[in-house]
């Protein structure tokens, strides 16, 4: 049986603590977590914004989210941004990303910045981080009261 794959958007992984939690679960292995150099660069940048922190730093949290969960980066995705129309042009990598990686899903903040009309010739869905969360939680009780 194949894992439920998705693609973190950066607006998920720009909060800590909601990085953090999404971080721990995908090392429960419920789900496979990806994302791209690009995804960790809009976060990352995002924070740099706020003159509040190291960019080494950042970088730091980066690299032990690229090590600790097995897989996660999506390359090779840049050749099928071109074909791809959403409302924000500069959300097309995100988009990319999960159709080169096979994902079920992107979990994102912005629902409305990925349309179904655009979504559903890759059978991909869009999810909320909190309903996805939500998800994930149910899923782990469902399995261990099973087992």
């Amino acid at each position: 049986m194949s894992k439920f794959s998705v693609v973190f958007d950066a607006n998920i992984l720009y909060p800590a603590p909601l990085r953090d939690c999404l971080m721990n679960l995908a090392l429960t292995d419920l789900f496979k977590a990806h994302w791209t150099d690009k995804i960790h660069e809009e976060w990352i940048t995002a924070l740099m914004r706020q003159g509040r922190f190291e960019r080494s730093k950042l970088e730091s949290v980066r690299d032990l989210m690229d090590k600790n969960v097995r897989d996660a980066k999506v390359t090779n995705y840049e050749d099928l941004i071109e074909n791809l129309s959403l409302p924000d042009q500069d959300d097309r990598h995100v988009l990319a990303a999960a159709i080169k990686c096979g994902a079920d899903a992107i979990v994102t903040c912005n629902l409305k910045d990925f349309p179904d009309s655009s979504l559903k010739p890759y059978s991909i869905e869009k999810i909320h981080p909190d309903d996805f969360i939500y998800y994930q939680i149910e899923l782990a009780r469902f399995s261990h009261s099973t087992s």
